[in-house]
């Protein structure tokens, strides 16, 4: 289904555009069902415990191989609070990942089929990406009352190029409410603040990974005195526009705007289906964390092209 000249424009204004009743009942069904299986197939024995956040830390799974080398894999990680002091899960496996990815548009047939096709070729196409490429694909869920918050981010700081291409299409696989996390985004602010950090791949190190300043991307992230301004105003709860969406809704996002999204205060868990888009005409540089294959830095020619008949 294209976009109405409406909703371009909205999504243009707004940095985001939700798209109401794009996935129906089954596609819904057959989604949810594919994710239990995925999870009720987790070789716990050989998949080590790394916690998933996204917190500027340096801590956690950032630094792990494990995240690096999910480029190309079906990965499984964990929510902060199903961890125990000894590095051991306190719930059964289901109730405690966080995320799958980040290769399932690559391994995962039915995730390839809503990820891979003609519709959402189309509307690569009217946001005028002229060689669309999926760099990655996840499902996010947030368990229910540990479901983890996201902190504010855009993300063009995670899948950087120049210049900045970054489409996020996101799928809810369930009822998104205030409860139970849903997105949050900080109006404006893709056209307000610039880019000023990135998440990159530790080339200096080794495997690892951090924050780093777009003007030296082989030390770790220093901020100024308008860096701090606007951290605060990134913070500030009050100023964000939450967005309450049923299932089936698919969410465009602008990799420049600010978003983030609550804890999972609630006995539902939220479960939800995101990928993103870069152009593949444009430079995506071996600093990027995520590369196919991930020891191999390859620009976006190893991505999955979404057009047929590229030129």
């Amino acid at each position: 289904m294209p976009l109405t000249p409406t909703e371009l424009n909205q999504f243009h204004q707004d940095g985001y555009l939700p798209l109401l009743n794009y996935l129906d009942k089954f596609q819904l069904l057959k989604l949810n069902n594919e994710i239990d299986n995925l999870l009720n197939n987790v070789d716990i024995e050989n998949n080590p415990i790394i916690k998933f956040t996204t917190e500027n830390d340096n801590e956690g799974h950032i630094s792990d191989k494990y995240f690096l080398d999910s480029s190309d894999k079906i990965s499984f990680f964990f929510e902060p609070d199903s961890i125990d002091n000894n590095n051991k899960l306190k719930y059964p496996i289901n109730k405690s990942v966080n995320k799958i990815g980040h290769g399932l548009h690559l391994l995962n047939q039915t995730f390839n089929e809503i990820t891979i096709n003609d519709d959402i070729a189309s509307i690569c196409r009217q946001l005028a990406i002229k060689d669309a490429r999926a760099v990655q694909s996840m499902v996010i869920i947030k368990q229910p009352l540990i479901g983890a918050k996201v902190p504010p981010h855009n993300d063009a700081e995670f899948l950087f190029t120049n210049p900045i291409s970054c489409i996020g299409f996101w799928f809810a696989l369930q009822d998104c409410t205030i409860e139970n996390g849903c997105l949050e985004f900080l109006p404006n602010s893709h056209k307000i603040y610039p880019l000023n950090k990135r998440f990159v791949k530790d080339l200096q190190n080794g495997y690892g990974t951090k924050f780093a300043n777009l003007n030296n991307l082989n030390s770790n992230y220093i901020s100024n005195e308008n860096d701090d301004e606007n951290e605060n105003i990134f913070n500030n709860d009050s100023l964000y526009k939450k967005i309450i969406i049923p299932a089936g809704t698919l969410v465009l996002i602008d990799g420049k705007i600010i978003h983030k999204s609550g804890k999972n205060l609630s006995n539902n868990s939220r479960n939800a289906y995101t990928f993103h888009i870069i152009d593949g005409t444009t430079d995506y540089d071996e600093y990027n964390w995520l590369q196919i294959p991930p020891n191999n830095p390859s620009g976006s020619k190893n991505f999955t092209r979404l057009y047929k008949n590229f030129e």
